[in-house]
């Protein structure tokens, strides 16, 4: 089954303007939005030795971009233990369509999260009550 992640065009006046980030920092955020371990629901397990063989990076760099956004963009959180990253405002351009297949595919993501604590994180940006509800139904 094919994949596919929409990438709202405003992101680059966000990155450039608003964010002010370095182009070293769009590629990597371009790369987290879109990299082949990327879902539904904007929270994936990926490993920093697999976005550093992606990017043809170091490791040493990988765990600095990662700090710089947790820690100074706050965009991401990151759970070492399970390998699972989290973005922020993924549901802001992502989950935006309620239909049947999209939320049982939602629901059932939502299921494999072993980190429970990352679903508030992401859904505080979801604008469809529906969609939302289901994120928080996995709060409780």
């Amino acid at each position: 089954m094919l994949k596919y992640t929409m990438v709202d065009t405003d992101i680059w006046r966000i990155v450039s303007e608003e964010i002010r980030m370095t182009p070293e920092d769009k590629y990597f955020y371009l790369y987290l939005l879109t990299n082949p371990h990327t879902n539904h629901i904007g929270i994936y397990q990926i490993t920093k030795k697999r976005i550093a063989f992606d990017l043809n990076y170091s490791i040493d760099s990988v765990h600095l971009l990662m700090k710089r956004f947790i820690e100074h963009y706050k965009l991401i959180r990151y759970n070492p233990e399970t390998r699972e990253l989290a973005i922020k405002d993924w549901g802001t351009h992502n989950l935006y369509n309620v239909s049947k297949p999209v939320l049982d595919c939602i629901f059932s993501e939502l299921n494999d999260v072993e980190d429970p604590s990352l679903i508030p994180y992401v859904s505080e940006s979801i604008q469809q009550q529906e969609i939302r509800s289901l994120y928080e139904s996995f709060c409780e």
